[in-house]
């Protein structure tokens, strides 16, 4: 059984048209699977409805039509003990690295924070876990004292990923990882997110209009043009033999990543 299953899903939003107010679509009859262990590649342009579709799949916004099921559960029908169950097996790891953190906050507390929310572990057993979790991402316990504007933004960013892997999740939903990252950079973080998969046999669903990162990262691809999917398959044939015109054009404006074949 999929992990996700978001079928036949529409998102619109009320925008004022002079005296009028009409339905404004964001997300258009949109459906996708994810499988359990595989990666599923969610590319378009900015404002191709990506984004939104992600926050429909964590539960942050309810579809206006269609349905989202997260290991065979309806987001919309759940009850409040569901979600909290759901939220604790598919985390976020954001574009921002730094507006992702509380500035005010060490990083013992950030990373250590789904823990104290959700129960999960005793404070006393905070710090080993914070640990631990830092040593996963390539960071070392020095780092547990200090504020995130002390770090750079692939340090910040690797703290993300530690605070999103604290609960244990089935499912990290990564939106623009390395966007806000510079190209070398960005190639560590991408490699961490492989092992890291390989590792804790992850899920992921990653956004990007990348195509070279997606091609590199995913198992499947799922292209959105203006709200709507357009293509999708399986990453290296689709990338080879494209047939939409918008993916074509996705391919040829990216340039090539030094990420390793």
């Amino acid at each position: 059984m999929a992990l996700v299953e978001v079928d036949a899903v529409w998102k619109t939003y009320p925008r004022r048209a002079g005296l009028r107010t009409e339905e404004h679509t964001v997300v258009e009859d949109v459906s996708l699977t994810i499988e359990p262990g595989e990666t599923l590649g969610l590319v378009g342009e900015s404002g191709s409805g990506k984004t939104t579709v992600a926050r429909m799949i964590l539960g942050l916004v309810a579809p206006s039509r269609g349905s989202v099921r997260v290991d065979g559960l309806d987001i919309a029908r759940a009850s409040r003990s569901e979600l909290r169950r759901l939220r604790r097996q598919m985390q976020p790891v954001f574009q921002d690295p730094y507006a992702a953190l509380n500035p005010r906050m060490k990083v013992l507390d950030i990373v250590t924070e789904p823990l104290a929310i959700h129960g999960i572990a005793k404070r006393p057993a905070f710090r080993a876990k914070a640990v631990e979790l830092l040593r996963q991402v390539g960071l070392d316990e020095s780092a547990l004292g200090r504020h995130p504007h002390e770090f750079s933004g692939g340090q910040r960013q690797r703290i993300n990923i530690a605070r999103a892997l604290a609960l244990r999740p089935q499912l990290l939903i990564l939106d623009e990882p390395v966007s806000a990252l510079d190209v070398s950079v960005g190639a560590q973080i991408v490699n961490l997110l492989r092992s890291l998969q390989r590792e804790h046999r992850l899920t992921y669903l990653f956004i990007s209009h990348s195509m070279p990162l997606v091609r590199y990262l995913s198992t499947r691809i799922a292209v959105m043009e203006r709200g709507r999917l357009v293509e999708s398959g399986e990453a290296e044939a689709l990338c080879a033999h494209p047939r939409q015109p918008y993916t074509q054009q996705l391919l040829a404006a990216t340039p090539e990543l030094p990420l390793p074949a």
